[in-house]
């Protein structure tokens, strides 16, 4: 039986060269001397920070600049509020998302139904399997997927016949 998978992976090494890019340079900007700008990465989130909150917000968007050279989809990250530090400094949070949440698995199956197709969807952890008799079935499921947006970034894997 025909089947593919549903999921939303980001390309973690293309997160760390964009990472080690934006920290090459934001030490050679003159703009960010004498600011104690760093960034910092976590397995799943990247920290900014700097002696203002205008610096901080700056290093964010040299940051979004290179993943987006990267072509690394800002869909993955979510930037939280600047928040102070000691020393009238600031810090970003930068999580980066991987997977699909429940909510929005719940959400693809229920697309998926109401397209009337003869397939089936089932959640499995992080990612969504649908299964259908035919090909062509399947890539109209795909393409039902693909016209709403889900505020999230997915890819087609899998595809077996």
């Amino acid at each position: 039986m025909p089947s593919f998978d549903i999921v939303s992976k980001v390309a973690q090494h293309e997160v760390d060269n964009a990472f080690n890019q934006a920290q090459k340079e934001l030490s050679q900007r003159f703009d960010f001397k004498d600011t104690d700008t760093s960034i910092e990465r976590a397995p799943d989130a990247i920290t900014i920070r700097s002696g203002s909150e205008e610096r901080a917000k700056a290093a964010l968007g040299v940051l979004q600049d290179k993943l987006v050279k990267r072509k690394v989809s800002l869909r993955f990250t979510e930037p939280g509020n600047p928040e102070p530090t000691g020393k009238g400094g600031a810090r970003i949070v930068v999580k980066i998302k991987e997977g699909i949440e429940v909510e929005k698995a719940r959400t693809l199956v229920q697309i998926i139904k109401e397209s009337k197709l003869k397939v089936q969807a089932s959640i499995q952890e992080s990612q969504v399997r649908v299964s259908g008799k035919n090909k062509d079935d399947l890539q109209q499921a795909i393409a039902a997927v693909r016209g709403r947006d889900l505020g999230i970034e997915l890819q087609f894997i899998n595809f077996r016949d």
